[in-house]
Order: C-alpha cells, then structure tokens, then sequence
C-alpha cells in the first residue's frame, strides 16, 4: 500500500491533504535513517498545528498520524536491506 492510498479514506480538506501527501512522499524517499527521523517530525509537527488549531476530528487526525508513521516504519526498513 502506499502512502497515499493510507489516506484515501480520510476526509481531509484539499490544501490540508496536498501538504500531507507531501510529507509522506518525504518519508517515502528519504535515503537514510536520520533523514526519514527528520522528515517524520516535520510531518509530525505538521499534525500537531492541525491539532492546535482544531482543524481535523479526532479520528482523522489520528489516521494522519497513523499514516506518517507506518510510513516512517515502512521507509526504514526498506533502508535496513
């Protein structure tokens, strides 16, 4: 599955969706640990606006965190072969 299909059931407004998307292409093709740990904070800190100034639910948030971090997760153990 790839990242963006991670979102696809996810009712994010569109600006919010296109920088999401954009952070899990990040994540996707960083090319070393520490870049992927750097990315998945920036994308982590990009959930934590959202959160601040309520602009998702609850639930489609958690599915943003979710999807960065399987992501990050998937990203690095591609690296690790």
């Amino acid at each position: 599955m790839s990242a963006a299909d991670q979102l696809a059931g996810v009712p994010l407004p569109p600006l919010v969706r296109d920088h999401a998307l954009k952070h899990l292409e990040r994540l996707e093709r960083a090319e070393d640990a520490g870049t992927v740990r750097l990315a998945l904070e920036r994308a982590e800190g990009y959930a934590e606006g959202l959160e601040v100034i309520r602009a998702l639910n609850p639930a489609d948030l958690e599915a943003l965190y979710i999807a960065f971090d399987n992501t990050a997760r998937a990203r690095l153990l591609e690296l690790e072969q």
